[in-house]
């Protein structure tokens, strides 16, 4: 079988990839520098090689001594407030670095590539649920070098004879009791609406109130990390293909802010500290993807994406943190 080799592999999406390919029996490898990783969510037995993406020297070492036929990237800088106060930091490592990823994977005959990218590369949208060919105007720096990074896969596989498929996604969400969302600092809405109600965060704060939309909060749609896994092994089909092909991962329903807190406190059972707060630089108002492409070329369905469905998964998780917190307080 394909030897795959997935950068960000220790981080929340790029480890639950690894968890489906290990279980559809593909050799598979981690290439992370854990700046924003852990090790421990790298799945038991795939090896890590630690180091940045973009140094091509140990790129060039480890392909050299390995042979992988596909790459999975996902790994980025992504957060998105930071993005708008500091780009240049975002083309470096999202672009820059990527680049010099590319250039070594071509000088070792890699030509198979799977893209994470993002629903922020569309910006404010014109039509709801969006479509793949949807006009792109990107609102911040994260979504504009995802896009970037798109454009020049399609150079690649124009130019290259590569296969490059591309995922847009955003909010990807859920988990179980032993594995869950971590970031440092925590920004996205499902985990801080769970340590929230578990009493880890003081309250929750919405961005942002006065969109146009139903109730004046942001709406987005959200997918199960599992699902977006499940597209990923999906796309293994098209690597026989040369050519570059972006998909969707979505629902195709958003919800409001203000929807998911409810959704979060009937799934708890308890009631949300919640205030009111500005709205953060490049957040659009409504960000919900079409996933009809998907479903049609692969017979993709969201399996684990039903909104509470992904709370309690979640919920689970956010639990297993406070056990761990409070047994690293009493040691």
């Amino acid at each position: 079988m394909e030897r795959i080799l997935v950068t960000g592999g220790a981080g929340y999406v790029g480890s639950a990839c690894c968890a489906q390919l290990l279980e559809r029996g593909f050799p598979v490898e981690v290439l992370d520098d854990l700046s924003t990783g852990f090790a421990e969510a790298i799945p038991e037995g795939v090896k890590l090689h630690l180091f940045d993406f973009g140094n091509p020297e140990a790129l060039g070492r480890l392909l050299a001594s390995t042979t992988f036929d596909v790459m999975f990237h996902f790994a980025a800088k992504a957060l998105i407030s930071e993005s708008v106060s500091n780009p240049g930091v975002f083309f470096d490592a999202n672009v820059a670095s990527s680049i010099a990823m590319l250039e070594t994977l071509r000088k070792h005959g890699v030509r198979k590539f799977v893209f994470s990218s993002s629903a922020a590369v569309y910006g404010s949208p014109n039509v709801v649920p969006i479509p793949e060919e949807h006009s792109k105007e990107p609102v911040n720096a994260y979504g504009e070098s995802k896009l970037i990074l798109e454009r020049i896969l399609q150079w690649y596989a124009s130019a290259y004879g590569w296969s490059v498929v591309a995922f847009r996604y955003f909010n990807a969400s859920g988990g179980a009791q032993a594995w869950g969302e971590r970031h440092s600092p925590e920004t996205h809405i499902i985990p801080l609406l769970l340590q929230t109600a578990s009493g880890r965060r003081d309250h929750f704060e919405i961005y942002g109130s006065d969109y146009p939309t139903a109730d004046g909060t942001c709406q987005r749609d959200y997918v199960h990390v599992r699902d977006i896994a499940q597209a990923h092994m999906l796309a293994l089909q098209k690597m026989d293909e040369p050519g570059f092909h972006a998909y969707n991962i979505g629902t195709g329903t958003s919800y409001s802010v203000r929807e998911v807190c409810q959704a979060v406190e009937r799934v708890t059972d308890r009631k949300l500290r919640v205030r009111q707060g500005r709205r953060r630089p490049g957040d659009p108002a409504v960000l919900c993807a079409s996933p009809k492409k998907l479903m049609q070329d692969f017979d993709w369905k969201p399996v684990h994406s039903e909104l509470e469905q992904i709370i309690r998964g979640a919920w689970e998780w956010e639990q297993t943190e406070c056990t761990q917190e409070l047994l690293a307080k009493a040691y």
